[in-house]
């Protein structure tokens, strides 16, 4: 009997809390807090795991932008809870959960100081990041063609060429080729890092942007070898996963 309501306690707490922790190896994070659900609004901070296994901040907290829409949950390195809305193609909302950062992209005229480790990619007209739902092979994948952007589907799949809020991006990796069994089509594309617009006016489609001298700061702070993620979830949120997800 004792078992038996043990079992039906743990399968109660399963549907309601999304189990996940941080990589054993991961000893530096990009923190994001939201007020709630619905903030385009982020907190930012940089820390790190310290000798004595304390997390130190190195960077922020300052101001970024999110989803015109707020948060939903989205598909990273954590397990949602069962049954949770998660994020879609053109829903307007920045994805929740913890995830991998990826590599740089970048047209901006001044190099970005960054670890060599992390790879960047000089974008010109033969990028594309493709974010049609109709071409599952290709989805939320970067694609270098052998000729410049021409077709109709080309030029709107094309990166940003002289766009300054995406002229440093770098990659969070929701749904992306560096999460197991993804991606999803239509699950969400194309989550950057970028610079933010008319200085903080404006929320963004959801992506994370920020003011460009923290965009530089963050991103030289970097260290692969620490193996960085991104926690990005609303407040209270994550004070109830603190302990479980065993978050900085």
């Amino acid at each position: 009997m004792k078992k038996k309501l043990f079992f039906l306690i743990a399968l109660v707490l399963c549907s309601r809390v999304s189990f996940a922790q941080l990589p054993a190896d991961c000893s530096q994070a990009v923190i994001g807090i939201a007020d709630g659900w619905d903030s385009s609004v982020v907190s930012l901070s940089v820390v790190e795991k310290q000798a004595n296994g304390h997390w130190m901040r190195i960077l922020g907290p300052v101001q970024g932008r999110l989803g015109r829409a707020g948060l939903v949950w989205g598909l990273g390195l954590h397990t949602n809870p069962r049954g949770a809305i998660t994020k879609r193609e053109g829903d307007g909302r920045s994805p929740a959960g913890i995830f991998r950062i990826g590599g740089l992209w970048t047209t901006h005229k001044t190099p970005v100081k960054h670890n060599r480790r992390i790879p960047e990619v000089r974008v010109d007209p033969r990028d594309l990041w493709v974010s049609d739902p109709s071409q599952p092979h290709m989805y939320n994948r970067h694609i270098r063609l052998n000729h410049p952007a021409s077709t109709p589907w080309e030029l709107k799949e094309q990166m940003r060429q002289t766009d300054y809020a995406h002229s440093i991006k770098l990659l969070i990796c929701h749904n992306t080729q560096e999460t197991p069994g993804r991606p999803v089509v239509g699950a969400g594309s194309s989550i950057f890092f970028h610079i933010w617009r008319h200085d903080g006016a404006a929320p963004t489609a959801g992506c994370t942007s920020m003011a460009e001298s923290n965009l530089r700061s963050l991103i030289a702070k970097l260290e692969p070898a620490r193996n960085p993620v991104y926690i990005l979830l609303p407040r209270a949120e994550y004070a109830r996963l603190h302990s479980s997800w065993r978050l900085p």
